[in-house]
């Protein structure tokens, strides 16, 4: 073979050399390799359902005493493979060497060992490579039929304490002596259920049975229902967590008060159940308990209380404290439950919480305990608390690196360095400063083929109060379980990133509240965002398209209008003097025909797209954010998920009568503050998800996003950066961010329409998840979606909303994708493909004719889509 024909075809040799190698490592690595003979490494559980009801099908898996390898890399037990790459003689040495403890593991050990095992000649061997396939692999798992036959009893087992009292379990090995391998298969057969004929409870405590009356309703158990011992578990939960609220501080503390009477004589599938609460044989009364005392201590170390703390005190809680670092007030904020309370379990829980969403304690202790000499009255019923804190370090600095991908930006990094100061004021207010950049490279709209640098350098400082920073007392209307919260924010950030870039500053002043761990509420005031556009004069240097579309109109112009052109090309007018002469000259657009009309149409266009592009802007808004998350609630398999969000931006800036500006080229003069308009509307945003789990752990999500935007006053379109746009890894993925989908089914040509934007959003998603197992997921999914306008503001494009014609108007995109789970990192990788594109014309919106699979737009990211 000679160098030359060699060079000529790389990719084929490199091909060859690099599937040989495979098959060689896969020789070198086999699965059985480590199997003794006459044994045989299990491959597979096989789970088939008899009467086709595939019930628990998941949780049965788990009772298998005996799984397979994992498999990890490409679906493949990489673990076994590096198990067995190691040198077996070795094996019996190292399986001993690692029951030592780490800081035995030595050479001296290893030498042990190799006398031990009369493996003399290996002695000062360090075995590295071997200790780390050791280490990093995991043992063939060989069949024990044994244990098949105590798994199959198991799941029988777990079948009758799941209501199927007549279930029945067999199985069958599949044994292949050649390969060395075997699979089980469980044959599973439910049969009929047990069910709950009637339902009845025998409380003799008449407090204790008004509160389980006032909640009937809440109960999991009814008739008619499987008798599931899971749910009878739940019930007693239930119970327990609704008696604590009430203030029965040691209710079914050994778990023997609350039972279950199953009868069965009679019947094995209509059985009447009765639950069952006794405090003790002779039915002695349940007391409800008060909160004593409160302390809480402030130390450096938990041996300072009490002997070196000082005491103080505000509205019955305890304060101890080494020194005056941190005020009483903020602290006592935070402890929701008060002395003289009646107990409940969830004011302690959200104390707790507080405390340490104050970001300036550890918890050294949290305790609740019935006051000493507990076991007789009135100390059997006082509850006293106490918590230990310890103060954080007042300064944290945090560096770290990101790096990220998204289709506009493609592969970036992003650097960043925060310092957190602590107690700032003493009232465990906190600083937060924090400098951070993102460095990547974007598609140049000079050349769509190169990709130029971009980037984005942004500083801020967050300021964060354990209160709500309000001239009078609040508790009254607001009370502090909600633990409300502010933060004033200032930031700056200079972005470049379609070639203009912009100068943005933005301040606000933020207040929260939580109302529980599902509900929480946000407020904005005095949100303002200052953005400026850098080098507007070049904004056809880095628009190519739009300047193109515009040179097509001057030409043509010109051709009426000499004198126009003459002047244009001595510089005596400028490119905007001429669009502007262009559009406001009746008798010229008269003149054209069809295609002329298309074209100036495509060339409004690119006038609307370059004001927005470089309009400078102040923003002054108001905001209001509500959010409702069951979504990782282990009572919420089923989740539900809502975020709506208003903004109401300029009406306290319109108050100033400014003088006005000179306008764009298509826009209206507008009103300024110092020199600069202000944007004026009112958006709307809201974000709903349900999650719906199946029995295999699979799981159907669909979402829905609407978003709008009403531009008013000094506004005749949204701004840039509050509008809307399609597209990207979180969105419609068969199409990139500004790829061309939308507005609605304009016709405008697609090189004006790329980066349009608009101020109606509407998005549906659907994704069904599918785990492979613990580390990979697929998924198949659905992106249906697009962007209008409200109102026809751009005359000619065919971008208003209208809602008997927007199902025709939406793009729809399906595809198929991979999750990896690295510990706690999911990296998403998705394959989309356009199906209904309505920015085609008619007749060609269907993409079906022209689908091709191997050119799916592919999306890199990381964390679920929604």
């Amino acid at each position: 073979m000679s160098c030359k024909h060699y060079k000529n075809s790389p990719q084929k040799y490199y091909k060859i050399i690099s599937f040989a190698t495979f098959v060689g490592l896969l020789y070198a690595c086999s699965t059985t390799k480590k199997v003794p003979d006459g044994e045989y490494l299990l491959t597979q559980n096989n789970f088939e359902f008899e009467d086709k009801k595939e019930l628990f099908d998941g949780e049965l898996k788990n009772y298998v005493q005996q799984k397979p390898n994992k498999k990890q890399f490409l679906f493949m037990p990489l673990s076994l493979w590096l198990y067995n790459a190691a040198n077996p003689k070795y094996d019996t040495i190292l399986n001993e060497y690692m029951t030592y403890p780490n800081e035995m593991r030595n050479q001296k050990l290893r030498d042990s060992l190799f006398i031990k095992y009369n493996m003399k000649s290996s002695v000062g061997k360090s075995l590295l490579i071997d200790r780390l396939y050791h280490n990093w692999g995991s043992p063939p798992v060989i069949l024990d039929q044994t244990k098949t036959e105590k798994s199959a009893q198991s799941i029988e087992k777990r079948l009758t304490y799941r209501g199927y009292w007549d279930a029945e379990v067999k199985f069958k090995h599949a044994l292949d002596s050649a390969s060395k391998k075997a699979a089980v298969t469980y044959f599973i057969t439910h049969k009929d259920p047990s069910l709950i004929k009637e339902y009845y409870y025998n409380i003799p405590d008449p407090r204790v049975k008004n509160i389980y009356q006032q909640k009937i309703h809440e109960t999991l158990i009814r008739s008619g229902k499987i008798l599931d011992q899971t749910v009878l578990e739940k019930e007693v939960t239930r119970i327990n967590d609704l008696m604590k609220e009430y203030g029965y501080y040691k209710f079914n503390n050994f778990n023997d008060e609350i039972y279950f009477v199953a009868d069965s004589l009679k019947s094995r599938k209509q059985i009447p159940l009765t639950l069952e609460i006794h405090k003790d044989s002779i039915d002695t009364p349940y007391k409800v308990a008060t909160i004593g005392n409160i302390d809480v201590a402030i130390v450096d170390e938990a041996d300072d209380y009490p002997k070196n703390t000082t005491k103080d005190s505000l509205r019955g809680i305890r304060f101890h404290k080494v020194n005056n670092q941190y005020k009483t007030r903020p602290i006592w904020r935070s402890i929701i439950v008060g002395s003289n309370q009646v107990y409940d379990q969830k004011k302690l829980d959200l104390t707790k919480r507080n405390l340490l969403s104050m970001n300036n304690f550890s918890i050294i202790k949290a305790k609740d305990s019935l006051r000493h000499g507990g076991g007789t009255s009135p100390n059997d019923s006082i509850v006293d608390v106490m918590y230990l804190l310890k103060p954080l370090p007042k300064y944290e600095l945090k560096v770290g690196t990101d790096i990220n991908y998204s289709q506009l930006l493609n592969l970036g990094i992003s650097p960043s360095i925060d310092l957190t100061t602590r107690n700032v004021f003493n009232g465990a207010e906190n600083l937060s400063t924090s400098l951070s950049g993102t460095f990547g490279s974007i598609r140049s709209t000079k050349d769509i083929s190169k990709r130029i640098l971009a980037y984005e350098i942004s500083a801020q400082a967050s300021l964060s109060f354990p209160r709500l920073l309000l001239p009078f007392d609040y508790y009254k209307f607001l009370p502090k379980r909600y633990s409300p919260t502010s933060s004033i924010v200032l930031g700056a950030a200079v972005q470049n990133n379609i070639g203009l870039g912009r100068v943005n500053f933005n301040t606000g002043l933020n207040y929260f509240a939580t109302v529980n761990d599902k509900v929480s509420h946000r407020l904005t005031l005095f949100n303002t965002q200052l953005s400026l556009t850098k080098n507007k004069d070049a904004y056809y240097n880095y628009f190519v398209n739009d300047g193109i579309i515009r040179d097509e109109v001057f030409n043509d112009y010109f051709q009426s209008k000499p004198t126009v052109g003459q002047e244009y090309a001595s510089g005596q007018l400028t490119s905007d003097d001429v669009s502007e002469k262009i559009i406001n000259d009746l008798d010229y657009v008269g003149t054209l025909d069809k295609e002329g009309r298309d074209r100036l149409t495509a060339f409004l266009g690119t006038l609307v797209n370059k004001d927005r592009q470089t309009q400078d802007v102040i923003i002054s808004s108001m905001i209001y954010n509500f959010v409702y998350n069951e979504i990782g609630k282990k009572d919420y398999p089923n989740a539900f998920y809502f975020n709506g969000k208003v903004e109401l931006a300029g009406n306290i800036l319109s108050a100033f009568n400014q003088k006005r500006n000179d306008g764009g080229i298509v826009t209206s003069p507008e009103r300024t503050i110092f020199g600069i308009p202000y944007a004026q509307f009112i958006k709307f945003d809201v974000d709903v998800r349900k999650y719906f789990k199946f029995n295999s752990n699979q799981t159907l999500v669909l979402r829905q996003f609407i978003g709008v935007g009403i531009p008013y006053g000094n506004s005749s379109s949204m701004p840039v950066i509050r509008s809307y746009f399609n597209g990207g890894s979180n969105d419609i993925r068969a199409w990139v961010a500004y790829g061309g989908l939308g507005p609605s089914d304009s016709q405008v040509d697609e090189r004006v329409r790329t980066y349009m934007t608009d101020n109606v959003k509407l998005t549906t998603n659907i994704e069904y998840r599918i785990p492979f197992n613990e580390m990979y997921e697929g998924a198949i999914f659905t992106d249906i979606g697009n962007t209008w306008s409200l109102k026809n503001y751009n005359d000619g494009y065919g971008d208003e909303f209208k809602f008997n014609k927007f199902l025709g108007q939406v793009g729809v995109g399906s595809g198929f994708g991979l999750r990896v789970n690295v510990a706690y990192i999911t990296l998403r990788l998705d394959l989309a493909y356009k199906i209904y594109d309505p920015n085609k014309p008619d007749g060609d919106r269907w993409r079906f004719k022209d689908f091709q699979p191997f050119k799916p737009t592919l999306n890199i990211a990381f964390g679920y889509p929604f």
